[in-house]
């Protein structure tokens, strides 16, 4: 139930206040974009399209690339369009309901990758399991359970935002809506939203981030003491250190923004950190995860070639 507040839209500063900057940063942003919708669109139409990749590695990463584009698409086309505007305005409403999504592709995203790790553990160390462990039945219960806890996981965040009164500055130091800009816009006692932000949000991700970190650990310690051929070993190595890369680029903003304070981080680094996990992160996925595999590679040029 929406709150009863004087505020009924709100102003987005964006990512910067100088103008010179606004056409610079307008093509940037636009690039990378296109090249999240481009690189996660193809690996999406492929995985889905070519039966040879209907395994549960290419199911997660099918996940993946879907959340991928709906969770920038939350956020950048407003930030685009605000870069060429001056009327940045969002209704109050629309706030809510872009804050709701970004909080739930987000944690969907952040549930969603220490599954693929875990997938890659039992390829890597359980293989004669693999097909038990990982059945189709598995693996849907498992997208969909993630899903349901995202959306909640969100439900949360925009229902306990919404009942919030604000009733002085409309202008929020950020170029989307987000629990914490808004935080600090309220008129009234914001302790339990606080509450919920550092703990519930801070458990998803650093929960998340150790579960990762555990699977790899395992896939290496593995892979040392029974891999007795050097270049299979540097291959895995090399793919669990491009995969720990996006996780560190993916998790380590989300850390600093929602489990430090609100005083122990300046607008400025809540920006940066926000561009990081929600625009760069989903646009190196594709490059990291999928365009780097053989089988992907096949399966597109196979898909060029028909449409040739």
């Amino acid at each position: 139930m929406l709150n009863q507040t004087s505020v009924t839209e709100f102003f987005l500063l964006g990512v910067t206040d100088t103008e010179v900057l606004q056409p610079v940063l307008f093509m940037v942003f636009l690039t990378i974009y296109f090249l999240n919708l481009a690189g996660n669109g193809a690996i999406l139409i492929v995985v889905t399209s070519d039966l040879r990749l209907h395994f549960p590695m290419y199911f997660f990463l099918g996940n993946l690339s879907c959340l991928d584009i709906c969770y920038s698409t939350v956020t950048l086309p407003k930030m685009l369009e605000n870069f060429l505007s001056t009327h940045k305005t969002i209704s109050f409403l629309g706030c809510i309901i872009q804050l709701h999504f970004f909080h739930f592709l987000g944690s969907t995203e952040a549930m969603l990758v220490p599954v693929t790790a875990f997938d890659r553990f039992v390829a890597i160390c359980k293989p004669l399991r693999y097909t038990l462990i990982m059945s189709h039945q598995v693996c849907t219960q498992m997208a969909v359970t993630i899903w349901i806890i995202g959306f909640f996981h969100a439900l949360l965040h925009s229902v306990m935002t919404s009942r919030i009164n604000f009733c002085g500055s409309n202008h929020i130091h950020h170029f989307f809506c987000d629990v914490k800009p808004l935080l600090k816009l309220a008129c009234g006692d914001t302790e339990l939203n606080q509450w919920l932000l550092n703990n519930v949000t801070g458990t998803f991700a650093m929960g998340s981030f150790f579960l990762t970190l555990l699977s790899y650990f395992y896939i290496i310690i593995y892979l040392f003491f029974k891999t007795h051929s050097c270049s299979m070993l540097h291959k895995a190595l090399s793919t669990c250190a491009s995969h720990f890369m996006v996780v560190v680029l993916f998790y380590a903003p989300v850390v600093f923004t929602y489990i430090r304070p609100a005083s122990g981080s300046s607008v400025d680094q809540e920006r940066i950190s926000a561009i990081m996990y929600s625009v760069v992160t989903p646009a190196l996925n594709p490059l990291i995860y999928t365009l780097r595999n053989k089988e992907v590679k096949e399966a597109l040029r196979r898909m060029i070639r028909r449409k040739v």
